[in-house]
């Protein structure tokens, strides 16, 4: 059965990819981006590869863009997918790059998933909301701990609707990415250089390096896409969906050891 599937962030990585797969299973998609240029090239490329698309403007971070997207569309499932990353460490790093990640992944998300909600309870309707967090939501990466903050933000926040909207038959799901080659995880690192400086900031900047290096075999954004897809149209997913394997693995672990960390 069709469905009608809103999903923020869908102007590249994850979103796009699971924009069109969803499109190319006969779903009507409602793709979203954070400004027009980014609308514009999500035609175009809709247009070339032949799916049929709807292509809407949404910036999570400003209010008129969600009032307008709310009155607009009537949906079935939410995969808000919007989310910013600004790296480096947490002790020096400047406020207002932690708030701008909080606006949008935090904030933002949950104002739009607010709006819908209503709507599926006035409607009467079993809606589903898929809220991409991060395997930063459950455990936290040195150098990008804000960033993680604002994901354990969004996984207690999608726990707390899970349970207090089951009585109205709504669905809260989560995806929890491991390390995938978007483009997603570099700029996080790059945007570290756009304040950091080694005269003025204590961290060395050798650790940067490290956290670069990291990143140098990332996995294939397709098969995070395909988990995406694959909860948001599952009626009976699981809540939480940790992608590959062996991420949920290595965060089962260190939830075990945090018991036994020492301070």
């Amino acid at each position: 059965m069709s469905k009608t599937i809103l999903i923020t962030g869908a102007a590249s990585g994850f979103g796009k990819i699971a924009a069109f797969e969803l499109a190319k299973k006969g779903h009507k998609v409602i793709a979203t981006t954070q400004i027009y240029p980014q609308m514009s090239d999500l035609i175009r490329e809709a247009k070339e590869q032949g799916i049929d698309v709807v292509v809407d403007k949404l910036d999570v971070t400003n209010t008129r863009d969600i009032d307008y997207i709310h009155k607009k569309y009537d949906i079935d499932i939410l995969i808000s997918n919007a989310g910013i990353m600004e790296g480096g460490p947490i002790a020096e790093q400047p406020m207002e790059l932690i708030r701008s990640m909080f606006e949008v992944n935090v904030f933002g998300g949950l104002q739009l998933a607010q709006g819908f909600i209503k709507k599926f309870i006035d409607q009467k309707k079993s809606g589903k909301i898929v809220f991409t967090t991060s395997m930063g939501g459950l455990w936290t990466v040195p150098y990008v701990a804000a960033y993680c903050a604002s994901k354990h933000a969004m996984e207690s926040i999608a726990e707390g609707l899970k349970t207090e909207l089951a009585a109205f038959n709504i669905k809260i799901a989560t995806c929890n990415p491991g390390v995938f080659g978007t483009g997603f995880n570099d700029r996080g690192v790059d945007s570290i250089f756009r304040w950091y400086n080694p005269t003025i900031n204590f961290t060395p900047p050798s650790v940067f390096e490290d956290t670069a290096e990291s990143l140098a075999n990332q996995l294939d954004p397709q098969s995070m896409a395909d988990c995406i897809v694959d909860v948001a149209l599952d009626e009976n997913s699981n809540f939480r969906n940790v992608h590959p394997k062996e991420t949920e693995d290595f965060v089962k672990q260190l939830q075990v050891d945090a018991w036994t960390a020492k301070s």
